[in-house]
């Protein structure tokens, strides 16, 4: 029993820790047992037969999470076979949650996760209500192993994409969800008469409907793409009108009215890289998130492609570029992703009893040239191997041609 507690017993030792709880810890260590942050300081003692792992000289920050995404959801974007994120002919599909599409042996996964991500955000698409997002640890054989959370929360496309389900008026689709979240709440009063047949025909499913109503009591978060500022007027306005415990993601321009959304208690999931204008997003500007960040805006950042997840921690590196400081950066894609989630009392810090998900990096994590140590997820070091390195491995020496 002894010798079974002690393998799983890892003490990272030495290094400058950032738990970003709190100041950087230097020469300290990290104790971590059966899967869950035990101590962390400069007088931690290291339990004889503990797996030790130097980091002297490197840093060390709790595993970055990606706030996008479908991990687990798509592999190769052309190819439907592959794409498990969407619900076809159904413009509302708020009981669509994405869990048991996810696929535990995407070649994707340790691609993003040997980058220094191991959680991020599996997230539903297309459609007006695109339905139900789940967090996940990117570790595990099996769906069950990986789920942190489900749901986080529902989403709800406000942006020019979600015209085409809705009539092709931004317009429209403020009346839609205002009518599908009224028939909701009838719903719930009425489940008796619905179940006769004794009601009029509802906006959407038994299901969806049943779906949106712990969104409609503040239980879960309805995550609201908008980027043009009048569609995140828009989304704080019915935030307002239905008591909504609200998530914006993408604000390209949330910048324009930073103060009103930090007001509004409003959190933001924000790509900080985006700069290009378009319809959509006239004002958008790499300073989108520093700004916010000043005005008091609790911001995560997030890499919207799939494919790219792992330059989450380019996107920081750049919000530190445009004005966000290092510190806000670092706690932008740990601890305040987790907070937004609902997860802070298990993620996103280096703290006692914390789920042990944690980065040794041989640098800066924001700089481009710093590279990867060591991974753990859950308190297990990840072997640092995806299908890309072992491609490397493969044809680094080429065969001799004749």
């Amino acid at each position: 029993m002894i010798a079974l507690l002690l393998a799983q017993t890892i003490a990272i030792t030495g290094g400058t820790v950032y738990p970003v709880s709190g100041p950087k810890v230097a020469d300290a260590n990290v104790l971590i047992r059966d899967g869950r942050i035990v101590a962390v300081g400069t007088n931690v003692a290291i339990p004889s037969g503990a797996t030790r792992i130097d980091a002297k000289g490197k840093w060390v920050t709790p595993g970055l999470i990606d706030g996008a995404g479908q991990l687990g959801l798509v592999e190769i974007s052309v190819v439907p076979a592959t794409r498990e994120g969407s619900v076809q002919g159904d413009t509302i599909a708020a009981a669509f949650n994405v869990a048991e599409g996810i696929n535990p042996a995407s070649t994707l996964i340790p691609v993003t996760r040997i980058e220094g991500i191991t959680t991020a955000l599996a997230v539903p698409f297309g459609n007006l209500v695109s339905g139900q997002a789940v967090l996940i640890d990117l570790d595990g054989v099996t769906i069950e192993q990986m789920v942190v959370k489900s749901p986080v929360g529902i989403v709800a496309d406000l942006s020019e994409s979600g015209k085409d389900d809705a009539g092709g008026s931004r317009a429209e689709i403020a009346a839609r969800l205002r009518q599908v979240f009224r028939d909701a709440l009838e719903y719930e009063r009425r489940k008796t008469d619905f179940g006769r047949a004794q009601m009029r025909p509802l906006a959407a499913s038994a299901g969806d409907l049943e779906a949106l109503l712990p969104v409609l009591h503040g239980r879960v978060s309805l995550i609201a793409l908008a980027n043009r500022r009048s569609d995140i007027e828009t989304a704080l306005r019915l935030a307002k009108e239905f008591r909504l415990k609200l998530i914006l993601a993408g604000a390209a321009e949330g910048w324009e009215i930073a103060g009103a959304i930090a007001a509004a208690g409003v959190p933001v999931l924000v790509e900080p890289m985006d700069n290009i204008p378009g319809y959509d997003s006239l004002g958008i500007r790499y300073e989108n998130a520093a700004l916010l960040a000043k005005a008091g805006v609790t911001v995560a950042l997030l890499e919207t492609d799939t494919h790219q997840s792992r330059n989450l921690r380019q996107q920081a590196g750049n919000a530190v570029a445009y004005g966000m400081t290092w510190d806000q950066a670092l706690r932008a894609v740990t601890l305040s992703p987790a907070e937004i989630f609902g997860v802070a009392d298990r993620y996103g810090s280096l703290e006692p009893g914390k789920v042990a998900n944690v980065v040794v990096w041989s640098g800066d994590p924001f700089e481009f040239t710093t590279g990867v140590e060591h991974v753990l997820i859950r308190g297990k070091e990840i072997p640092l191997k995806s299908r890309q390195t072992e491609l490397f491995e493969r044809y680094k020496k080429l065969p001799p041609t004749y």
